[in-house]
């Protein structure tokens, strides 16, 4: 027991020294909705599966929710294992649509590291004009190579109670 807490101590030292180097984020931090386990570790963390919540900064109305594996063991607790690139997102609208702001198509709305040094996750938006569709990717990339894993979610702009929605490429830059 004296080790767990031992390590946790350690890893939160950790994680709050990388956070102090970590380029600001577009939007807040994330909601830590739920986890699930993965695998068992008998005396460190497990490994598991983690869903968050964010709500995009310059479009009021639209929230997304990824789920991220998260490494267990002694280098998860420390916070240097590198997580893998798996990663999914649903965006939905969950009010009315109201832009605060112009964007660039690509634009990131939300960044966090997903190592120590090398790989980070984005999450970016863009504007589908014709079909008045926001876009949501999320994909993860490393310093030397890339990662081809991404996942996609759109958001199609509706009327929400009697408003009319909003057109997306009225406010793209």
């Amino acid at each position: 027991m004296w080790l767990r807490s031992l390590t946790g101590a350690v890893g939160a030292g950790l994680v709050a020294l990388a956070s102090l180097s970590a380029p600001a984020m577009a939007a807040d931090d994330p909601d830590r909705i739920f986890d699930k386990s993965t695998v068992w570790r008998p005396l460190t963390p497990n490994d598991k599966l983690v869903v968050y919540g964010i709500d995009d900064p310059i479009v009021g109305g639209v929230a997304c929710h990824y789920t991220q594996p998260e490494k267990g063991g002694i280098k998860g607790t420390l916070g240097l294992a590198e997580d893998v690139s798996d990663i999914s997102l649903a965006c939905r609208q969950v009010g009315p649509v109201q832009f605060k702001d112009k964007f660039k198509q690509g634009e990131v709305v939300f960044s966090e590291r997903r190592s120590l040094i090398f790989k980070s996750m984005q999450i970016v938006r863009g504007c589908d004009a014709k079909r008045n569709t926001l876009i949501y990717m999320v994909y993860s990339d490393k310093v030397i190579q890339g990662s081809p894993k991404n996942s996609t979610s759109t958001v199609p702009l509706m009327p929400w109670g009697t408003e009319p929605p909003p057109k997306c490429a009225d406010f793209l830059k």
